[in-house]
């Protein structure tokens, strides 16, 4: 992708972002997906609350694939790294930031509907403890890399079953 290219999709990106978080003190930054084959993918931004309260990230919504959950890497007792959902979601500090990233806590797609697709959009259902339902339209990335360490930020992943996740 050119730079100017990555910059009008960025801009067009945050255009969205602003718009829908005119009323909300939640606002999602940097968010892109990916997928490594064609059953399942996986979303990553930057969430900020800029209000006085903490929130709590509870649930997410997609119709681009049968299961959408939170997900976030843990070691076991052996060091390898394991992908789990997580049930109660991620808190957002008031006044704070929580990042969804590679290796770490994310959004899971599981079930397809269809591959994603460099440079599409995955429409994406955030939902809040206090601000409720965000929606947001997420680039598909598939050419990103990570920002640090390796694709999964550098643990070992030989434990993983990637046939139901994917390599995101």
């Amino acid at each position: 992708m050119s730079f100017k290219s990555l910059c009008a999709a960025t801009a067009a990106t945050l255009a969205l972002t602003t718009a829908a978080f005119a009323d909300s003190q939640i606002m999602v930054h940097d968010a892109y997906a990916r997928s490594a084959n064609p059953k399942a993918g996986a979303a990553f931004m930057h969430i900020m609350n800029h209000g006085d309260e903490a929130d709590r990230l509870v649930a997410v919504k997609s119709d681009v694939s049968a299961r959408t959950e939170l997900h976030t890497h843990k070691e076991d007792a052996n060091g390898v790294m394991k992908m789990m959902e997580v049930k109660e979601g991620f808190e957002i500090p008031a006044g704070g930031m929580h990042m969804l990233k590679r290796g770490g806590d994310h959004v899971m797609f599981m079930g397809l509907n269809a591959p994603f697709e460099d440079g599409a959009t995955v429409p994406v259902t955030l939902v809040f403890e206090k601000a409720g339902e965000v929606v947001i339209d997420v680039a598909v990335d598939q050419k990103r890399k990570p920002k640090h360490g390796g694709a999964h930020g550098g643990h070992d992943h030989s434990g993983h079953d990637h046939s139901n996740h994917g390599d995101h």
